[in-house]
């Protein structure tokens, strides 16, 4: 039987849960626990809510770079499968998405309490 993997909900990186009773865990390691408790903890003394974040420009800038390359990509297939395509056509399209799409994968907004370094 294959274990279902979990995003842990401080880093977002995929873990395998462990065997054992209780209900399973949120996070990959107990200091992530710890982690996300203490920014909580610091955004709440700052007036911020859980649906706040702060992202720095340049995790922004990056990000926002990836999606304009999908948004483009999306753009090119709609053009280039607009006449009558053929399976080639097809082929070559999802080539050129996932290409694009793909760095957008690894993308992680990594979680940071205000004022660390």
């Amino acid at each position: 039987m294959t274990k279902s993997l979990r995003r842990c909900r401080w880093c977002g990186r995929e873990f395998e849960p462990g065997e054992g009773p209780g209900r399973p865990p949120l996070y990959c390691r107990r200091s992530h626990r710890q982690r996300h408790y203490e920014a909580r903890t610091l955004a709440a003394r700052h007036g911020l809510g859980p649906r706040d974040a702060l992202v720095d420009r340049t995790t922004l800038a990056r990000l926002n770079d990836r999606l304009y390359v999908l948004e483009a990509a999306c753009e090119d297939v709609r053009r280039d499968l607009a006449d009558a395509p053929d399976i080639d056509a097809y082929r070559a399209a999802v080539v050129h998405l996932l290409e694009a799409a793909l760095p957008l994968r690894s993308a992680f907004l990594e979680p940071r309490a205000i004022g660390e370094g």
